[in-house]
């Protein structure tokens, strides 16, 4: 299962190329599992999106932005994530996936809202918060969608996409009536991309809750409020072709959405353009959480900076700081009421915590620009003598590589703050490391953190 540190060295050097749209294409899994979506939502709406796009007769141009505004429609979904969980003290996850169900403009907004508000809190807490959140609902509203579409447009903009292509993501949630929100833009004003986006979108989530009749019904309802009723045409005519309920339930669909790139934008895994990208969704994944801002890119410095000071070749030193990068890309499957919960996690807590682990092998086994990084990523909670996770490896079956990001993400892990304490000083930190060498961590790379520590630590003011 894990490649030797030659292996892992060479396969920089591989001559492979990738595509931006399959690159892309495997983190929208992650970007699912925040929203709470069942797998391939952010696919399938790509795929919806662009048969709509061709129906209206878009210029290929246009195509080609939509494709990326489709695909990258959430990106922005995990920054407000623990935004959520506060306000509404319930799972983010979970209250997400079932607003996506509601029609705001239709009263149910408020029910939902009783129906799913501090269930799990005491009566009295439940009942301020409920207040809270009537008094001040629009404008809580208005904060969250903001933050998320920025967010989301702010992302788009660090993989060089276009600035058509971040105003459709920013744009997703704005309405043809004018009721939608950040801008509350009206009609024709909505960028075409972001009507698509929300039609594909409310679509998905119908059909794969209810079924296709259920999902042709409830667009067709919020037509002439949430949507142009052109493109609700568009899209019931594509519908009523067979080989469009054959092609959505494929299990190739993402062969099917891949191909449908225009352009079929190539990337060599040499390209600096790869590490732009991974930076990019390193920061989706620190965006879940107050207390991991700037974790994926500090365990990625302190990583290569390890690489530095035990010798590696430069090529290896870049795939080992792409893979410390995206080490905790499955957090975005774990809710933020457990990632942020001050005390002591317990049962399906612990359990959920650590099959991040499991989801960060699952995502990035996905790409062939990242498939042989994977379980290397993913082994990072593993221990020198067996008593890690997920897999339960030890000794020779932990990498080199694997233990330069365990020790990297401790290091950060103990001297940044945590729901549960506030960051050590380095002293401490170290004085802890201590305790673990031989046990969890590899000696040979906690002595090079030591020396190397002038290098790293000033990467934390």
């Amino acid at each position: 299962m894990f490649m030797s540190p030659i292996k892992a060295a060479l396969a920089a050097e591989d001559a492979r190329c990738v595509t931006l749209g399959e690159i892309i294409g495997a983190f929208t899994y992650a970007l699912d599992l925040t929203e709470g979506q069942p797998e391939g939502h952010c696919l399938r709406c790509c795929w919806i999106g662009m048969q709509v796009g061709r129906t209206i007769g878009l210029p290929e141009a246009s195509l080609g932005e939509l494709y990326y505004a489709l695909l990258l429609k959430d990106a922005g979904c995990s920054s407000n994530a623990a935004r959520v969980c506060a306000l509404y003290l319930a799972d983010d996850r979970e209250f997400k996936r079932d607003y996506k169900l509601v029609d705001s403009g239709s009263g149910a907004a408020m029910r939902f809202v009783l129906d799913h508000t501090g269930l799990q809190s005491g009566l009295l807490e439940r009942y301020r918060t409920i207040f809270k959140i009537f008094r001040n609902g629009s404008e809580i509203a208005r904060e969250l969608t903001e933050t998320r579409c920025q967010r989301g447009a702010d992302i788009a903009r660090q993989l060089h996409l276009s600035e058509g292509i971040a105003a459709g993501i920013h744009n997703l949630d704005e309405h043809w009536d004018g009721s939608g929100l950040p801008s509350g833009l009206r009609g024709a004003a909505i960028p075409i991309y972001s009507q698509i986006a929300l039609l594909t979108q409310v679509f998905d989530v119908f059909h794969q809750s209810a079924g296709p009749t259920a999902a042709i019904e409830e667009i067709k309802r919020r037509a002439n409020r949430w949507f142009d009723p052109e493109l609700v045409r568009a899209l019931v005519a594509v519908a009523a072709v067979s080989d469009f309920w054959i092609q959505l339930a494929s299990t190739d669909l993402d062969d099917h959405v891949f191909a449908l790139e225009p352009g079929r934008f190539p990337i060599e895994l040499s390209d600096g353009y790869l590490d732009d990208i991974v930076m990019a969704f390193g920061q989706v994944v620190d965006a879940k959480s107050p207390f991991t801002a700037g974790h994926s890119s500090r365990v990625a410095h302190y990583a290569d900076s390890l690489c530095l000071q035990l010798g590696l070749a430069a090529e290896h030193r870049q795939w080992i700081r792409r893979a410390a990068a995206m080490h905790d890309i499955g957090k975005l499957g774990v809710s933020n009421s457990v990632l942020d919960k001050p005390g002591k996690l317990e049962g399906d807590e612990w359990t959920q915590m650590m099959d991040h682990t499991r989801h960060t092998a699952a995502i990035l086994s996905r790409s062939a620009a990242f498939g042989d990084m994977a379980d290397i990523a993913a082994a990072h909670h593993e221990r020198l003598d067996g008593k890690g996770y997920p897999y339960g490896l030890a000794q020779d079956r932990i990498t080199l590589e694997t233990r330069i990001i365990s020790v990297a993400d401790f290091f950060d892990a103990l001297t940044a703050d945590r729901p549960y304490r506030s960051a050590l000083p380095v002293e401490k930190a170290l004085d802890i490391m201590r305790e673990n060498v031989g046990n969890a961590l590899d000696p040979v790379v906690f002595a090079a953190l030591l020396e190397t520590l002038d290098t790293i630590v000033p990467a934390k003011a």
